[in-house]
């Protein structure tokens, strides 16, 4: 045991044995700096399946593909009450989030429907004119900021229209969103959401009175177990979507277009090959998961001769479902033409899967058929380095690029 792990000794329960201890702060992984998901996988591969750290209040990581999803499929012993690294003693629930089913359902369905492959059929022409706009806008200046520049825009463009809200307020609401993924403070979390919920507010209160087409309507509108929804519920659901929309799919984008920044060969595939983009956008998910919530155990529970106590935390890194290699073979390596079906658990897995997984899929998909089309020959600006963050979901900061204009 190491320096840092003996002066946060005391934190340690006495129902977690010595050998089951590793000092790991994950919101400061070694090497995240240079490949985020590479700093996960050794996690994973230099210790045990699953153990504890002291930091951040201290809670379990499991870090294999069978257990993050049986994990998350077990709701008896496992709660989504406290899904946030450190615990947060929320005053509400987040919903339909941090409800276990079946409370989970009625509020879930409400939302359910604008993310359906109809509905994101409808969405798909918009998703393309933005890229196109975009794409087209960054051409001729042969660089950009893809983060800035393009990651964050069109998906958060998207979501903003969905939600018909000003698409000029993206700009002061990612913040927002980036402290409440990733910081390990929890009062600046709780700032952050409290900052969110004041901005949809009068939103969500003119919406329930005279509703619209769009998704805060449909949401406040709606019924829960033959009840009309409260403003107080309507609230936390809208503040809850705002958060995944402005951020989840903007981070995938960052990591796919760092990977083929860096790997020509794999541009290439699909440029010569457009059939196989659909397999590749699953696949470069796999290999760059992004969540990395919590459970609350419920009861005192052993799993695989690991006592568990009532009240304990098991970090569940979806990213490193993908990248074992005891379920798929050669993990680190992207192949688009892995065999389907590629049983990631990157939006997670039963009741709680991320409800937004078809429209970022389709984002994905039109990025990489109207980027290349455009922008097929790219890399990262020499001399410069891609920055990263990581938390409860991990990102790309910054990503410089470059190109022949």
């Amino acid at each position: 045991m190491d320096g840092d792990v003996a002066n946060s000794a005391s934190a340690i329960p006495e129902h977690v044995p010595p050998h089951l201890v590793r000092d790991v702060d994950v919101f400061n992984l070694p090497g995240a700096d240079a490949d985020v998901h590479l700093a996960w996988r050794r996690l994973q591969q230099d210790g045990p399946e699953i153990f504890w750290t002291p930091r951040n209040g201290g809670h379990w990581i499991a870090t294999r593909a069978e257990d993050i999803e049986a994990l998350q499929l077990d709701h008896e012993h496992f709660s989504m009450a406290a899904l946030s690294i450190p615990k947060t003693e929320a005053s509400t629930p987040a919903i339909p989030i941090s409800l276990d089913p079946p409370h989970h359902w009625p509020f879930r369905k409400l939302m359910q429907p604008a993310f359906l492959p109809r509905a994101v059929d409808r969405l798909e022409e918009g998703v393309r004119d933005t890229a196109i706009r975009l794409i087209e806008g960054l051409a001729p200046l042969g660089r950009c900021e893809f983060v800035g520049d393009f990651a964050t825009r069109l998906p958060i463009t998207v979501f903003m229209e969905m939600m018909d809200l000003p698409v000029e307020d993206m700009e002061r609401l990612r913040p927002l969103a980036d402290t409440a993924t990733r910081s390990p403070d929890v009062a600046e979390r709780r700032k952050a959401s409290g900052a969110m919920a004041q901005y949809v507010m009068g939103y969500v209160r003119e919406r329930r009175e005279t509703p619209g087409d769009d998704l805060i309507s449909f949401v406040g509108r709606g019924e829960v177990e033959g009840r009309p929804i409260s403003f107080e519920e309507t609230l936390s659901m809208v503040v809850l979507l705002m958060f995944g929309g402005l951020d989840t799919v903007a981070s995938m984008l960052g990591f796919v277009a760092r990977f083929l920044a860096e790997n020509p060969g794999h541009r290439r595939q699909l440029i010569d090959d457009p059939a196989i983009i659909p397999n590749a956008v699953e696949e470069l998910i796999r290999r760059h998961g992004l969540v990395n919530t919590a459970r609350l155990v419920v009861d005192d529970y052993e799993y695989k001769g690991v006592a568990l106590r009532k009240g304990d935390q098991v970090q569940l890194p979806n990213g490193l479902a993908g990248l074992d290699e005891r379920r798929f073979d050669d993990p680190l390596t992207v192949d688009f033409r892995r065999e389907r079906p590629i049983k990631h658990a990157a939006f997670g897995n039963g009741p709680h899967t991320c409800p937004g997984a078809i429209l970022a899929r389709r984002e994905l998909k039109v990025f990489l058929e109207e980027w290349l089309k455009r922008i097929p020959d790219f890399q990262i600006e020499p001399g410069q380095q891609p920055r990263f963050a990581v938390g409860m979901v991990n990102t790309v900061t910054v990503l410089p690029l470059v190109w022949k204009a």
